[in-house]
């Protein structure tokens, strides 16, 4: 018996040494960054479709990068892009490398490339708008992007951080992170869908989500080696929290069923002193909330936001820094 479990135990090494996980293939062409009309050009040639919000009969106010969540792409900004141009705010939705229109869909960039992506762009946009300030919002995976990206973060004059993606291992039981590290060097490719797992619910919204699942340029399902992936980004997003230090808004929905509130609960408690950050938990919220049932008082949080910083949220659902460990400790 002992003989045949070290067999089985032999063949199972051989077969999670075979695979590893795939990255979009990296182009040897270098050009010089670059803002287009409806796409950014990064050093590698490689295009970031734009989706642009801009009301050109408003003096313009402040600049948004937007960064979407994973599987999604630029239109999960809409609303609050439609929202902000009437308060003289250009937002820039980006198509993330593999997502929305850009091309390699569904393969997994990396995390370096996409947190540089992040800083190219920012550093275009400064240099397009020298003058206007300028705010990095991400949603889900964005707002990882963003946490992982310091040099982006450090020439912006805030981020809000919607719904954060950061799920990290040391957050995961561990069943769950060797099941993911199993998958990924096994079956890398295999692809996952909504329907191979618990049924989690993403926002109340039910008309939203009827067609966000219609929307062809939203992905489906997730190959196993772009979730490893997205798990990569998220342990990077929570290692460098203590450079997060400037004006910051974290946005959190009680009823978030993507992000455990275990995570979001260890991010806040690794969080830097920071008199500059501030973090709403929307009591009726889940995780997509600019397009939950309730998202228009999100977006009208965010929108006060942006014009101050320092201004009374109107939702009235800011939660004291202080009192953060009270608050985990009553979540469910």
């Amino acid at each position: 018996m002992q003989h045949n479990n070290l067999i089985t135990l032999l063949i199972f090494l051989l077969l999670v040494g075979c695979a590893s996980p795939q990255k979009q293939r990296v182009s040897r062409i270098r050009v010089i960054p670059r803002l287009a009309i409806d796409s950014a050009i990064m050093e590698d040639g490689y295009q970031l479709p734009l989706k642009i919000w801009l009301n050109p009969k408003k003096r313009l106010q402040a600049v948004i990068i937007a960064l979407h969540g994973f599987n999604d792409y630029s239109n999960a900004f809409d609303g609050l892009g439609k929202a902000l141009e009437k308060q003289g705010v250009l937002t820039y939705g980006i198509d993330q490398r593999g997502f929305g229109d850009s091309t390699q869909r569904g393969i997994w960039a990396g995390v370096e490339r996409m947190t540089n992506d992040l800083t190219i762009l920012t550093q275009l946009i400064k240099q397009r708008y020298p003058q206007i300030p300028l705010y990095l919002v991400g949603e889900s995976m964005g707002a990882a992007v963003i946490l992982a990206a310091p040099q982006a973060v450090i020439q912006s004059d805030g981020i809000v951080l919607i719904a954060p993606a950061v799920w990290s291992r040391d957050t995961m039981p561990w069943y769950q992170q060797l099941a993911l590290w199993i998958g990924t060097h096994t079956l890398p490719w295999m692809t996952l869908t909504g329907s191979d797992g618990p049924t989690l619910h993403p926002s109340d919204n039910h008309e939203m989500l009827i067609a966000y699942s219609r929307d062809p340029k939203v992905i489906k399902s997730a190959r196993i080696d772009a979730l490893w992936g997205i798990t990569n980004l998220m342990d990077q997003a929570l290692l460098k929290l203590d450079q997060l230090t400037g004006p910051t808004l974290i946005l959190y929905g009680k009823h978030d069923e993507i992000i455990p509130q275990k995570a979001f609960c260890t991010m806040l408690s690794r969080l830097p002193k920071n008199p500059q950050m501030r973090w709403v938990l929307y009591k009726d919220g889940w995780h997509m909330l600019t397009r939950d049932r309730q998202g228009q008082r999100v977006i009208e949080d965010i929108t006060t936001w942006i014009k101050d910083p320092t201004h009374p949220l109107p939702s009235g659902e800011e939660q004291p820094n202080q009192i953060i460990d009270v608050i985990c400790a009553n979540f469910k």
